[in-house]
């Protein structure tokens, strides 16, 4: 089990906890919770050993295997699938020794170790993952270097949970995940076997992944048991009676004060007053309960509303040629508020882009009204922020007439006070700059505001203040979000975006769900039947692999060869083992030990042979599965 005993960590001289202490069962799904700089990634890092705890102790067993998703990935040059398959390296050091092993005593070690690891379905596992993820199969096969940040991070993700871990780490590992890619991930992890300890913003996602809570707040980590909401409504509880505690002792200290200050100068009455005196100095004074400050802002109110603000008609949504949605009707008034549904892929993006202007269209007509005034928050609007103007520079570009105290009062509701206000936006987190984003979009007063992924690096308290704010929005939206709780609250009505086109979606968000494991089966349906029909041609033609699948094939190829070749040689001992043994000679009493030796040599060839056809027929469906012929 993981334990630690009085743990005080500290981040730039600054206490983040002290004295912490509590165990992490085997098998045990954690999510760290508090708000930003509490220590919630630094106890990550202690835990991985990367950070040196400033008191007391942390320890985990030895002899357990790590896996944690990287915040980063280089621009390499090998395949997406190769990258995930480097997340097993146990797979990965088997595999490279298979390809230069000459020892047949040594190869049958090593196949007899990949077989134990489940070696031959690595591929197709590895494959899994990316496909869950997002991953077509054209892109598993890309170089790394021809993906996003946000793909890499996925790519990560994906390594991360190949390793057959006893521990996985996984820090807010649904950032750059849209909502398909995070029920699939929800699934994954309800059943993974190991212990699970993770950092997300997503409420919806701990509800359906952790059992355990440790909530970092006012330098201190309490464990509570349960998910999310349990740990909530527990939380509130003790607050709801830290804080009746709280007042009546200052009820109590206040009576005892005015006893003592009425008393004290009369002398029948010095030695109480003397008493209560010293009953005031012994109380330990209760601090008043405290939850995390929160933001708190509201959009104001647009200048001008028409009905209707903005529509499409019978619009072809795509790029170049390529149509991905098609005849799109849509129509915005001030009361229109959509959430927009789909897999991976489907074109919510590209509808999107159409809407804001920023794609051609390929057919059909955009009618704006001539009050109609966009607030558009892209996925990646945080890239076009300039990084080196801070809040306060950015947002007087845009409000030259209102004063810097106003300014300074609105940027405050975003979380930027003191010095941060006048901080450039390059030494801002993630959290920070999407804040930034989205309060220069909110000061322009839209009366419609088109969000794509606008919760990405937002905490649990912003993503409140947030939807609060939504709530009470006097205007048009339309919102793609993997947060299901944003999307729930403040949407009236869902479209669905899929097999080319967009309809209304009558569901629920759990509806959903549903609907997209539904999805996902007619899918693999669709490929598995198109494999069978690539099978049945490859039959009447032989098709030489392509060259972006021979890196893979190559391995998979000389590792059954090595086996039918070993196969062949221990049938033929096996074969002259036996002729030997149906000699009558060999059965007289003078040919005894011979005969005894030659039992033993014939069970051993016997059981090897055995072992070394199921590993063989294992390595020719792997080679088979990756699309050997």
């Amino acid at each position: 089990m993981i334990q630690y005993q009085d743990l005080t960590l500290r981040r730039n001289g600054r206490v983040l906890f002290a004295n912490a202490s509590a165990m992490i069962h085997p098998g045990w799904k954690v999510a760290l919770t508090g708000e930003n700089g509490a220590g919630k990634s630094t106890f990550f890092a202690a835990l991985l050993g990367g950070f040196t705890p400033d008191g007391g102790t942390l320890s985990r067993p030895q002899n357990w295997t790590v896996s944690h998703m990287a915040q980063e990935v280089a621009a390499l040059s090998q395949s997406a699938i190769d990258f995930v398959l480097d997340g097993d390296k146990e797979w990965r050091a088997i595999s490279n020794a298979l390809e230069t092993e000459q020892d047949d005593h040594k190869l049958a070690e090593l196949y007899g170790d990949f077989d134990s690891i489940d070696g031959y379905t690595a591929p197709a596992r590895a494959a899994q993952l990316l496909a869950g993820l997002g991953f077509s199969e054209a892109n598993q096969q890309q170089a790394v270097s021809e993906f996003s940040g946000g793909w890499r991070m996925r790519l990560n993700l994906a390594q991360a949970l190949m390793c057959r871990s006893d521990l996985l780490m996984l820090d807010e590992p649904t950032n750059h995940l849209d909502l398909d890619a995070i029920l699939w991930l929800e699934d994954w992890l309800i059943r993974y076997q190991g212990t699970l300890i993770l950092i997300s913003h997503d409420r919806d996602f701990l509800d359906a992944t952790v059992s355990h809570i440790i909530h970092i707040e006012q330098q201190t980590m309490t464990l509570y048991t349960g998910n999310y909401t349990t740990f909530e409504r527990t939380r509130a509880e003790r607050l709801a009676q830290h804080q009746q505690a709280y007042e009546k002792q200052q009820l109590d200290m206040a009576h005892l004060q005015k006893y003592i200050d009425r008393f004290r100068a009369q002398a029948t009455k010095a030695k109480q007053a003397q008493s209560r005196i010293k009953q005031l100095e012994r109380m330990v004074q209760i601090a008043p309960a405290h939850a995390d400050s929160a933001f708190s802002f509201q959009f104001r109110d647009p200048i001008k509303l028409s009905n209707p603000l903005v529509r499409l008609d019978s619009v072809d949504a795509g790029y170049g040629a390529k149509v991905v949605v098609s005849n799109i009707n849509l129509n915005f008034s001030p009361e229109t508020r959509i959430g927009l549904l789909g897999p991976n892929g489907a074109g919510k993006s590209t509808l999107i882009k159409s809407l804001v202007g920023e794609l051609a269209l390929l057919a059909g007509e955009r009618v704006a009204s001539e009050h109609l005034v966009l607030g558009y928050f892209a996925q990646h609007q945080v890239d076009h922020l300039d990084m080196n103007a801070s809040p306060l520079l950015a947002l007087t570009r845009i409000a030259t007439r209102t004063s810097e105290i106003e300014l300074r009062k609105f940027l405050g509701s975003f979380g930027f006070q003191g010095d941060r206000v006048i901080t450039p936006a390059e030494n801002f987190s993630g959290g920070e700059k999407a804040r930034l984003a989205l309060a220069l979009i909110v000061w322009q007063r839209p009366n419609v505001l088109v969000l794509d992924e606008p919760t990405n690096h937002l905490d649990l308290e912003m993503r409140h203040a947030l939807s609060m704010a939504l709530q009470a929005f006097n205007g048009a939206l339309i919102v793609v979000s993997h947060d299901r709780q944003l999307l729930g609250s403040c949407c009236d009505e869902f479209l669905l975006v899929a097999d080319g086109k967009m309809d209304i979606f009558g569901g629920s968000l759990v509806d959903y769900a549903s609907w997209l494991k539904e999805w996902r089966a007619k899918q693999a349906l669709k490929v598995e039947s198109t494999a069978t029909r690539e099978e049945k041609r490859q039959e009447r033609q032989e098709v030489k692999p392509s060259g972006d699948n021979l890196h893979i094939l190559r391995p998979l190829k000389q590792q059954a060869e090595k086996l039918e070749a070993k196969f062949q040689r221990l049938n033929e001992q096996q074969l002259a083992l036996a002729t030997k043994l149906e000699d009558s000679t060999i059965y007289q009493d003078s040919n005894k030990d011979k005969l005894k030796k030659l039992l033993v040599e014939k069970a051993k060839i016997d059981s090897e042979l055995a072992d070394v056809e199921v590993a063989y027929l294992h390595a020719l469906e792997a080679y088979e599965i990756a699309g050997g012929r």
